[in-house]
């Protein structure tokens, strides 16, 4: 039933030819009669409303004993709440057709609310009941962490996964983003509904939260429904927040045995945080590194022209404590040393002389004109608009970020490129039986 009503949903929105992208501009801050704000754009021409919600601090403020349990936390909320068990919570969002969930990363634990205008008020109302009254009864907690448990036994076996967690282990010893966020078998199993009380009770409350609403309601309207929601949660939250981290500290190589014919790799070092001046200048360089697909110059270089991998790429990692720039790939045994020496050189090469004219140019075309795509419903606008309250980005930020990657020089790319490409200071984690390569 759900999925053919937003089947339905989408249909309406081609007939009548709905442009998210349009109404960007129209993003305005509510306050509500209790003091909730929000960020919001009404829209009327599908009768469907999506809300995100940011709780700054997730896995990150817990302790490493206690690994997982923001993730445990944001995959039984939704297993009943005040009166309602779980298979009633759930049979109730199902009947109406409403999407409810939560999720934790290192720096934050989220929710999400989609549902038909119709239906606002109840669905509403469990989020509320969700976020205030959870139940965390045995059967629903040890059911989710059992099939918590069962997926972290199958990622010991997963190069992909071992190699990342390697390489936040290593880049960041003894801070709390060495520690995965859906912990390990050994801290999750000991996790106890009380556990989850008790985060919930520290994690989720009013001043560390931001919200975005897009949809079929006015203003007043939503100001009564946020009112409603979130006025019962306890003004601040009661969390350890971890120091910053000023740089990560490199040269670094780690190889994790395992016997695969092929191995996958991860490579980063200091990358940049959202608030730096040089973010859109990095942004732009990455892309033509090796954020760019085909276009960019590490595909080019090892895929296109020596054939060793199937994909390569890099991306910036903008987190709260930390900027970090991270990339991957994954060759046979024998090529790894290789392609390591080609991202290297690649570095090295984009860190002297910069980029060309028709590469920036191509960069900033090719940012600027896929943006929009990113706006192209109303959960992706939501997303989009919770995200820039986290970042603290400004109201007009959709309309000024084409100027912002314009704005962008060969002296800024080269100016960045020399601050945070060096090829020496890698980290460098690799998972199979690389040859020619020791820790």
């Amino acid at each position: 039933m759900k999925i053919f009503v937003f089947l339905w949903i989408a249909a309406i929105a081609t007939l009548t030819g709905f442009v998210p992208s349009a109404l960007a501009t129209n993003i305005q801050e509510i306050t509500s009669p209790g003091g909730i704000k929000a960020w919001f754009v009404e829209e009327k021409s599908i009768p469907i409303l999506s809300m995100e919600v940011i709780w700054k601090g997730g896995a990150s403020t817990i302790p490493a004993e206690k690994a997982g349990l923001a993730n445990l936390l944001a995959s039984t909320m939704d297993e009943g709440a005040a009166d309602l068990d779980s298979k009633a919570f759930q049979q109730r969002l199902s009947d109406l057709a409403i999407s409810l969930s939560f999720g934790a990363s290192k720096d934050t634990f989220s929710g999400s609310l989609k549902t038909l205008s119709e239906n606002r008020e109840e669905a509403f109302r469990l989020f509320e009941l969700a976020i205030n009254s959870p139940r965390f009864d045995e059967e629903p907690v040890g059911r989710i962490k059992s099939q918590i448990l069962v997926g972290l036994n199958r990622k010991l076996s997963k190069p992909n996964n071992l190699v990342r967690r390697a390489w936040f282990e290593v880049a960041f010893p003894g801070h709390a983003y060495a520690i995965p966020t859906d912990g390990t078998i050994e801290t999750v199993k000991p996790l106890t509904p009380k556990d989850l009380r008790e985060f919930k009770k520290k994690q989720i409350a009013r001043s560390n939260m931001v919200v975005s609403v897009i949809g079929d309601i006015d203003a007043d309207e939503l100001g009564r429904l946020l009112d409603k929601t979130f006025l019962k949660l306890p003004e601040n939250p009661d969390l350890s927040f971890p120091n910053d981290v000023e740089e990560v500290k490199g040269p670094i190589l780690k190889v994790i045995p395992l016997d695969i014919p092929q191995s996958v790799v991860v490579f980063g070092g200091n990358g940049i945080k959202r608030e730096d001046p040089d973010y859109y200048a990095a942004y732009v360089l990455n892309y033509i590194l090796g954020g760019g697909g085909f276009e960019s110059r590490l595909t080019a270089e090892i895929r296109e022209k020596r054939g060793l991998v199937y994909s390569v790429y890099s991306y910036l990692a903008p987190l709260q404590n930390a900027g970090l720039q991270l990339g991957g790939f994954g060759t046979s045994n024998a090529s790894v040393a290789e392609a390591i020496e080609l991202v290297k050189a690649e570095l090295h090469k984009i860190r002297e002389a910069g980029v060309t004219e028709t590469e920036l140019e191509a960069a900033k075309k090719y940012l600027n004109g896929s943006f929009p795509l990113r706006l192209s419903s109303n959960s992706r606008i939501a997303n989009i608009m919770v995200s820039m309250q986290l970042f603290n980005l400004p109201i007009s930020y959709l309309n000024k970020r084409p100027e912002l990657i314009n704005a962008v020089t060969l002296d800024d790319i080269k100016r960045v490129a020399y601050r945070l490409m060096d090829p020496d200071a890698m980290i460098i984690t690799i998972a199979g039986k690389p040859s020619g390569l020791e820790n």
